[in-house]
């Protein structure tokens, strides 16, 4: 929510004429980036704290790969000043793999691990919304 309301007050997007306009599949995207990041970085530190850490290493670094890409893909996802569609476009992708690999890779530990079903099910929904803003970005 909070998303679509500071961004529909960005001069390029509320612009004279109707000039842009809000893209609500990318506004539903941003917040599941920073949503996904945050789950991703929780579930991390969860499963540091785990007594059965060490199997689960390759979750922590899924989780923490995931956070990074989640957060940088938010962040250019924000910008509506100028345009870089292409480099957006492939963020989208890269971000929208990261979700699939580190969902897949909690939804191994989610039946002992309740922190890592609820990380798989936010991957899952940030990579639907990747997969939907892709082609909301045109040409």
């Amino acid at each position: 929510m909070h998303a679509r309301d500071m961004i529909s007050t960005h001069p390029d997007v509320k612009g004279p004429n109707g000039k842009g306009g809000v893209n609500d599949a990318l506004i539903r995207c941003i917040e599941e980036c920073y949503a996904c990041a945050q789950t991703c970085t929780s579930c991390a530190d969860a499963c540091l704290a785990e007594s059965m850490v060490e199997q689960l290493r390759q979750c922590i670094r899924l989780n923490l790969d995931c956070a990074d890409v989640c957060a940088a893909t938010g962040s250019l996802a924000t910008r509506r000043t100028g345009g870089n569609v292409p480099v957006l476009r492939l963020m989208l992708e890269a971000c929208a793999t990261a979700c699939a690999r580190c969902a897949e890779e909690c939804a191994k530990h989610a039946s002992q691990h309740e922190h890592c079903r609820v990380c798989a099910d936010s991957c899952r929904r940030c990579e639907q919304a990747c997969r939907a803003a892709i082609p909301s970005l045109g040409g």
